[in-house]
């Protein structure tokens, strides 16, 4: 029996691959297309995916691909992008982030990383393939699934041929159109077209030289339409993605010509893809049905703004991950997978809410006025920097996404009061329980969480408090746990952290470690 079937090989479904294989837990991927797509999808990892990918021993590949080291990841605001600027987010290259220049300051150990997709899945892949206990396989696509009391059958076809795996769980995160969604009769609730894109993979070495004489990551331009041009590999591919309205059928619509208008001019290039897509705000009504979960896309999708899409999947599967192998290791009950919606659903629908208000605001009508010249064109391009410096800082930098959000009302966390709505741009930096830990630089110049262990880990600021209980019950429940001493570090004698790096529990010594560690593990409900 296949312990675990995972359809889909995008980000969400590679790391929960590589998060269960590494964890011991066998698990077959199974992806319906031979290759991936031409054309880029999310083109940035957030800090908090970059943290989940240094767990698993990714993040500095990671950060040495994609974009040139020290190529700047800013991003210019223009009339065209030979045009006027507007406004800029000056923002530091990933040379600057291996080189760790002013790290005393940061957040987080890894900062965010801009990476497309291009890069970023042949990398997890990779990885994948070189694990044992974990298949790839590819042109392999879901036909159908059949529950059964102790087990899935999952019905797959590669060509002509059809087999029955018969799988302990099964995990959809094959997309917005996912199979295992539709096979489980889950819809999608939100709204189901925000705006319209047209979006144009290019090469050209003009495009280029044109911007290599003011580089950045992404320039937002103001022709008929709003646009973007991200830079992809940093010299000669590029990605123009172009917003309409929501009923605006861009059938007509000339990627050519949309290509000049955010450009400012015509320039030599060479069409590698177009993709019409909408963007929306959804969220699906369930995660899970028996003994079948989705995760990713699958879940919730939602209009691309700032990748958040891909990287709440990524913590999709950072969460699922330690609870399915915690189930099938047999230290938590059947029981705790019950948490996964409960924590994730919430998190997906806050993520679609921000995500949707950060839309309206992006995409708002811009004065034509911006492309005079003279003083009428100067106060309107003043103007429009005024509001984008009020905006646009928070999608970029969005520290409360990465380190906010949380599960402060799981019933596998205790004392979890604080529920505080998460927003985009902010963030208490406090350890409490259901939240991430706050990252620490230690005096070896390590982070905090390198010495986490992948089981549960029992921080000890206070060294006169007794941590003999706390082992002693771990090993008769028989759940992992490590203890780890940190004076002064956090503001409570002990904390008790989740192999996900969320804290479960922070108090003292007179609690009973029994008591806490079944109900953070679901045995005591």
């Amino acid at each position: 029996m296949t312990e675990i079937l995972i359809v889909g090989a995008g980000p969400a479904g590679l790391t929960l691959a590589i998060d269960l294989a590494q964890r011991g837990v066998p698990c077959r991927v199974v992806e319906a297309t031979g290759e991936r797509p031409v054309n880029p999808r999310c083109n940035t990892t957030s800090a908090r995916s970059m943290e989940i990918f240094r767990r698993l021993g990714l993040a500095e590949e990671i950060r040495r691909a994609g974009l040139p080291e020290d190529y700047p990841t800013s991003i210019q605001y223009r009339t065209a992008l030979d045009g006027e600027e507007i406004y800029r987010i000056d923002l530091s290259s990933a040379h600057d982030v291996l080189a760790g220049v002013g790290k005393e300051g940061w957040p987080t150990p890894e900062p965010q990383h801009r990476i497309s997709q291009l890069y970023l899945e042949p990398i997890l892949e990779r990885r994948a393939s070189k694990l044992p206990g974990l298949s790839v396989e590819r042109g392999t696509r879901l036909v159908e699934l059949r529950h059964r009391d102790d087990d899935v059958e999952a019905i797959v076809e590669s060509g002509s041929e059809r087999r029955v795996l018969r799988c302990a769980y099964v995990i959809g995160c094959d997309g917005a159109h996912s199979t295992v969604r539709r096979q489980l009769g889950i819809r999608y609730e939100g709204v189901d077209a925000i705006q319209q894109f047209v979006s144009t993979f290019v090469r050209s070495p003009e495009l280029g030289k044109l911007a290599a004489r003011d580089r950045a990551w992404t320039y937002w331009t103001y022709g008929r339409r709003i646009a973007s041009l991200i830079a992809i590999d940093g010299d000669s591919l590029w990605l123009n993605h172009v917003a309409f309205a929501p009923g605006h059928d861009t059938g007509n619509e000339d990627p050519e010509q949309l290509l000049r208008e955010s450009v400012g001019r015509s320039i030599e290039h060479e069409v590698l893809g177009v993709v019409r897509w909408t963007g929306r705000r959804l969220v699906a009504r369930q995660y899970r049905v028996g003994r079948v979960f989705l995760a990713g896309d699958a879940a919730h999708i939602w209009i691309p703004v700032g990748g958040f899409g891909m990287n709440a999947g990524i913590q999709d599967a950072a969460t699922l991950g330690w609870m399915l192998a915690a189930v099938c290791h047999g230290w938590a009950p059947p029981e705790l997978l019950d948490a996964y919606e409960l924590e994730r659903k919430p998190v997906g629908e806050q993520f679609a809410d921000a995500v949707g208000a950060q839309a309206r605001t992006s995409f708002a009508d811009i004065s034509p006025d911006i492309h005079l010249t003279g003083p009428e064109g100067e106060r309107a391009r003043a103007e429009l920097a005024e509001r984008l410096a009020a905006t646009e800082p928070r999608r970029y930098s969005p520290d409360g996404f990465s380190f906010g959000y949380h599960y402060a009302g799981s019933p596998l966390i205790i004392g979890g009061e604080d529920q505080t709505e998460i927003a985009m741009g902010g963030y208490e930096d406090r350890a409490r329980p259901g939240f991430r830990l706050p990252h620490r630089w230690l005096d070896d110049g390590r982070a905090v969480f390198d010495l986490l262990s992948p089981g549960f880990t029992l921080l000890r600021t206070d060294p006169g408090a007794a941590v003999t209980p706390w082992t002693v019950a771990a090993r008769d429940l028989g759940i992992p746990l490590a203890v780890v001493d940190l004076p002064g570090r956090y503001p409570a004698e002990l904390l008790l952290v989740r192999p996900d790096q969320h804290v479960a529990w922070m108090g003292d010594a007179r609690v009973r470690p029994d008591e806490v560690l079944t109900t953070v593990t679901a045995r005591q409900r």
